[in-house]
């Protein structure tokens, strides 16, 4: 049972994680003029330098060793990395493309598509109040496309490369800071050479508009690490219920920046859409609270049964023996 200060710690930790999502809107304008595809091979290097600074300080090396020989491990994590790489490269777009509002949805709908993931790949049994919040989530998909004049393929996307990379890595079974680092080693050659080319090609934007842009650039690596090590520190001190309700800060942050900061448009039919995907995660997250405290009562119940069958089989005290006499 972790103390009350560990907790307290963990969710403050679980908070900057899930706020430093929810705001990283604010930074990826900042790197304008490179494109999103430049800013995504940034990521991707500078992520590597960060992690491996603190895998260093860490000395956390023995995982290597264990993964290289592991092929199918290392199939997964390429996966993941393809993955996160259509994901970052999405958001980055979507963000500076102005669809800050859109890209938010996808990660309230993340939820529900890791949900339906889990019914179609994994057979995994719902329970009644988890079908109604995946149908209701489907009917906001519905709203949002008749609304749009075409299916929410931004969300849509973000949801889906997110639920099939949160499901790898649950097949990983690694650390976050280990898996992020392998991650990106996969990722590093190809993103170098893009940015080596886009040098040679004489359109990179790194060190053409000043070094205050240039050290931004290079500060993609602490903006995706350091919520990383947070969360981990969370992870470890929080209950997973607590976490559970942690993840929709990032959207509310990123939705209430589309529409104060950012001045999206919200027409009727996308607050009907959003209604419908709100109503569906709080259908989901009661669930999880009751189911939650259904099973620490019956854990409660079965420990209390069990102790009076445990008092009764403690060996009761015997009289002490008298002690042999000496012999000669």
């Amino acid at each position: 049972m972790k103390s009350d200060a560990e907790q307290r710690a963990g969710l403050l930790y679980g908070i900057g994680a899930y706020g430093m999502w929810g705001l990283v809107p604010l930074f990826w304008p900042l790197l304008k003029p490179a494109g999103a595809l430049e800013i995504l091979a940034h990521r991707m290097v500078w992520s590597l330098a960060v992690v491996g600074i603190a895998l260093v300080a860490l000395k956390r090396w023995g995982w290597i060793r264990e993964l290289i020989g592991q092929p199918r491990k290392l199939a997964l994590i390429s996966v993941a990395a393809s993955v996160i790489t259509v994901n970052w490269g999405l958001y980055i777009w979507a963000v500076n493309s102005g669809h800050v509002v859109e890209a938010s949805l996808g990660y309230f709908i993340n939820p529900l598509v890791t949900i339906a993931m889990g019914v179609l790949l994994l057979k995994e049994r719902l329970r009644p109040a988890q079908w109604v919040a995946v149908g209701t989530g489907f009917a906001a998909v519905l709203v949002l496309a008749i609304g749009y004049g075409q299916p929410p393929w931004i969300s849509l996307t973000l949801a889906f490369s997110f639920a099939t990379y949160g499901l790898v890595k649950k097949k990983v079974n690694i650390g976050g800071l280990e898996s992020l680092a392998a991650e990106t080693a996969i990722q590093f050659l190809p993103a170098l050479g893009f940015l080596l080319w886009l040098g040679a090609d004489g359109s990179a934007s790194f060190g053409s508009h000043g070094a205050g842009h240039a050290a931004l650039l290079a500060a993609t690596g602490v903006v995706t690490a350091a919520p990383l090590v947070c969360f981990g520190a969370a992870a470890i001190r929080v209950p997973l219920s607590t976490l559970g309700l942690l993840q929709y800060l990032a959207p509310v942050f990123q939705f209430l920046l589309g529409i104060l900061y950012f001045h999206e448009a919200m027409p009727a039919e996308r607050w009907a859409g959003f209604a419908l995907v709100w109503l569906a995660l709080t259908c989901l997250t009661w669930d999880a609270l009751r189911t939650a405290r259904r099973t620490r009562a019956d854990a409660l119940r079965l420990a209390a049964a069990a102790a009076p069958s445990r008092a009764s089989q403690v060996p009761t005290p015997q009289s002490p023996q008298p002690e042999a006499e000496p012999t000669a």
